[in-house]
């Protein structure tokens, strides 16, 4: 029996004959994983403007969750650079207290998403909205890590836009620290230039991130030279997890979160969904995207409880996963118990770590997971495209993620109304001759041969309506310029309906103002090639109580004897 609400986590498809074999892949896609993601997570967390054991909590408590329960078999979750950006601002704005709460709620929307199933119209975003607030975000990101890479020990105010970070970095471009900025060069092109062979040993950022350590610590330490790190701004990273916490919150602080957290629900769906889907390409495997969206919004549920910050599927780790063999989400699951190890064993060695080399770290993020060749191709995209890409891209930047995904969504929406409306189609043919009504283009273009030589028969008090395409809200007025064409002599009209793939509200208000109209003038009308979806609409609206089932035929042949029996064998009502 089919049932609307299904929780069903790959994990317990996976574990059927689950080996030795499959568990040593895992395991050593694990441990690579989990050492890759350590300094993602504290770099992610650093450039939230929250502190660095946020971003491993998160990793292990989300990351844990995420493949325990989600529906890829390989996909990674934890922090990532999507949401830098609007963490950095909400913390700037209601505190951490308020990011815990509002993770919360974010995660609860993603788990009312996947249990109504809403993961397959989260993949329906338009591509260029997705890339547009993508690349500002990027470029968010960039900026943000500027303070850090130019070793500019001031206080700065904790911004989520470019114009406000320039603003408030700019007094303080006189005071870069030589030494920070030449290891944050160094470090940032080793990462770009590590070789993609040492890479599958030793990744680069693991890499690059012991070494400025070394370097930092014996070699700067040895000249007289310090430099930043996490210890000298957060004291160090804990060697436990917390006890799980519930922050308090008021009906107002509810209220005001709303707007941020729906942002990072619809942000951290995409982003899921998107990793998902590219495991799969690498895999050829087909995720689970509602299971997906509700283990996410467990993970964002309960990370919060032990002071994580927003989590969601990381591609970079995904594929990192999938390189090293993983198989199953056990390997996932083993990258959060790492984690957790190092944080347990290694904690007081992180408080060495410079703060330069996280900063090169999430601008190499950046760098990639921006889609600067965007602003080549616009010149190629339909202008409607380029304009929601551009203005999402500049909304993001300027004024922040949670009004570019609104505005964007809202842009999209309208585009994408007047889009289906172009290709919905009301074409008049009378008195043997064709009348637009629109665009400029023939209304009978594609119309069947056989169609269109009955169509050349019509009476001249026979008017023959061509419909086509989805009628819909956007498009309704088109039906409504039917009354513009009936005359006097008209007795019968022909609603062609073959190509009318769905009927919304307005539309069939619409039809029933029409036909209602032209009942009064004594009018009757024959509809033909009803579709189910149409058929059923109009039946459930009533419109067709009024309407003799004879004047519902499947052909134009059948409709045109129809109007001729009701016009000449006085079939026609007086």
């Amino acid at each position: 029996m089919y049932s609307p609400f299904k929780f069903r986590p790959k994990l317990f498809d996976c574990l059927h004959g689950y080996s030795l074999k499959t568990f040593g892949a895992d395991l050593s896609a694990g441990v690579t994983v989990g050492v890759i993601a350590l300094p993602m997570a504290m770099a992610f967390a650093i450039g939230s403007n929250v502190s660095p054991a946020a971003g491993i909590i998160t990793g292990v408590i989300a990351g844990f969750l995420t493949s325990l329960l989600g529906g890829s078999h390989v996909a990674i979750g934890g922090p990532t650079g999507a949401f830098v950006a609007i963490v950095a601002g909400i913390v700037a704005t209601y505190g951490f207290s308020g990011l815990l709460i509002c993770t919360m709620m974010a995660g609860a929307m993603l788990f009312l998403m996947g249990l109504i199933r809403l993961g397959l119209l989260i993949r329906y975003m338009p591509a260029p909205l997705v890339k547009g607030f993508t690349t500002g975000i990027a470029l968010i990101i960039l900026c943000g890590q500027l303070k850090d890479f130019l070793g500019i020990n001031a206080e700065l105010a904790n911004t989520s836009n470019i114009l406000s970070t320039i603003n408030s970095l700019a007094p303080h471009l006189g005071a870069v620290h030589l030494p920070t900025l030449l290891l944050s060069a160094a470090c940032l092109a080793a990462l770009f230039l590590w070789p993609k062979k040492l890479n599958r040993f030793v990744p680069a950022s693991i890499a690059v991130m012991l070494l400025a350590t070394a370097a930092s610590a014996i070699g700067f330490t040895a000249l007289g030279i310090s430099v930043e790190t996490i210890g000298s701004r957060f004291g160090g990273i804990p060697r436990t997890l917390s006890f799980p916490q519930l922050p308090s919150f008021d009906l107002e602080t509810f209220q005001s979160l709303l707007a941020p957290a729906m942002t990072i629900a619809l942000l951290g769906a995409i982003e899921s969904l998107l990793c998902a889907t590219a495991a799969d390409g690498m895999i050829e495997d087909q995720h689970n995207p509602d299971q997906e969206l509700m283990a996410q919004g467990v993970a964002n549920m309960i990370t919060p409880l032990f002071g994580g910050i927003p989590s969601t599927g990381a591609i970079a780790r995904t594929a990192a996963n999938i390189r090293s063999g993983g198989k199953t989400p056990v390997a996932g699951m083993i990258h959060a118990l790492v984690l957790l190890l190092i944080m347990l064993l290694a904690a007081p060695l992180a408080k060495y770590i410079p703060l330069s080399v996280l900063s090169a770290i999430l601008i190499m993020v950046a760098v990639n997971m921006g889609d600067w060749r965007e602003f080549i191709q616009l010149r190629r995209y339909p202008r409607s495209d380029a304009t929601v890409f551009l203005v999402t891209f500049l909304l993001t930047i300027i004024f922040g993620l949670t009004q570019a995904v609104s505005v964007g969504m809202f842009a999209a929406c309208i585009l994408f109304i007047r889009r289906m409306s172009e290709q919905s189609r009301v074409g008049i043919k009378l008195m043997n001759h064709h009348t637009m009504t629109n665009s400029g283009r023939e209304a009978a273009d594609g119309a069947e041969e056989e169609e269109e030589k009955a169509a050349r028969e019509l009476r001249d008090d026979v008017l023959l309506v061509n419909i086509t395409g989805a009628m819909f809200f956007g498009a309704s007025q088109k039906l409504r310029r039917i009354l513009r064409y009936i005359k006097p002599d008209h007795k019968v009209i022909i609603l062609r309906m073959s190509r009318v793939i769905s009927l919304d509200a307005t539309a069939l208000l619409t039809l029933e103002d029409i036909i209602t109209k032209a009942r009064k003038r004594n009018i009757q009308v024959v509809i033909y090639g009803l579709h189910h979806q149409p058929l059923a609409s109009m039946r459930r609206s009533g419109l067709l109580k009024d309407i003799p089932r004879e004047n519902l035929t499947r052909s134009l042949d059948g409709a045109m004897r129809r109007a001729a029996l009701l016009i000449d064998e006085e079939g026609f009502p007086r």
